[in-house]
């Protein structure tokens, strides 16, 4: 899986790619994704539990849900394929990546059933990319909206439902959040540093025969990022050395 060219089998099986898009685009659902927290609790504490390295891969691996749902509906999706490849770079070396910058004014309505999807999906991804460059402890909080939204758009949710419940087990198990039970600073001024965490690669995400190590992991994300064209990536720097 050494670049988005590939559909992952489960996106496959969820009948996202070429599906009409027809899932509900309302006031009330776009407000629930654009607001979900208070109505989501368990949610936000079963991804309370996974660290910054595993939030960030699941973060990519969500985006990619939105990816494939809509390839071929907007062009839009190039820049998400973008967005996608500086996220698995930002877990190698934060420092080599540019912020993902997205409608930095809010001035583009989430409205459209298609072009309103994935201005949540990016508005979303853009506020967990700032929580995790700041070293935030409430990074986690942010992926709430995301895992919604690409359950929401995907035709066969059971897919998306085993997939997530699956991955999260594994996460929790591989990448726990060693402040899960701290009391945190509500001002969310303390800052966290990952810098340490075990990698984590797309294979973890979508290819059920990867036996997970951290060195396993390590050299599947520089597999990856060896292929990608960073000059052709706005959002990759690698004219920075590696710290």
């Amino acid at each position: 899986m050494r670049n988005l060219n590939n559909v992952p089998k489960v996106i496959m099986e969820s009948k996202s790619i070429g599906h009409p898009i027809d899932f509900k685009w309302t006031k009330k659902k776009i407000d629930q994704l654009l607001d979900p927290i208070e109505r989501n609790e368990d949610l936000e504490n079963l991804l309370m539990q996974i660290n910054h390295k595993g939030s960030i891969g699941l973060t990519a691996a969500l985006l990619e849900w939105v990816y494939w749902r809509f390839t071929g509906y907007s062009q839009a999706t190039n820049d998400t394929q973008k967005r996608i490849e500086a996220l698995w770079c930002s877990i190698n070396n934060l420092e080599q990546t540019n912020p993902l910058l997205f409608d930095t004014d809010f001035e583009i309505p989430a409205t459209g059933s298609v072009n309103g999807a994935l201005w949540i999906a990016l508005m979303n991804v853009r506020m967990i990319d700032v929580r995790y460059r700041k070293g935030s402890y409430f990074l986690q909080n942010e992926l709430v909206g995301l895992v919604l939204l690409a359950r929401h758009i995907t035709p066969r949710t059971k897919k998306f439902d085993n997939w997530f419940s699956r991955i999260m087990s594994e996460l929790i198990h591989t990448h726990p959040n060693p402040y899960k039970n701290a009391k945190l600073d509500e001002s969310d001024e303390a800052v966290y540093d990952s810098t340490n965490e075990p990698s984590i690669s797309r294979e973890y995400f979508f290819d059920e025969t990867f036996n997970y190590t951290v060195e396993a992991s390590e050299n599947a994300l520089h597999s990856f990022i060896d292929n990608l064209d960073h000059k052709a990536n706005a959002f990759l720097n690698f004219s920075k050395k590696a710290s």
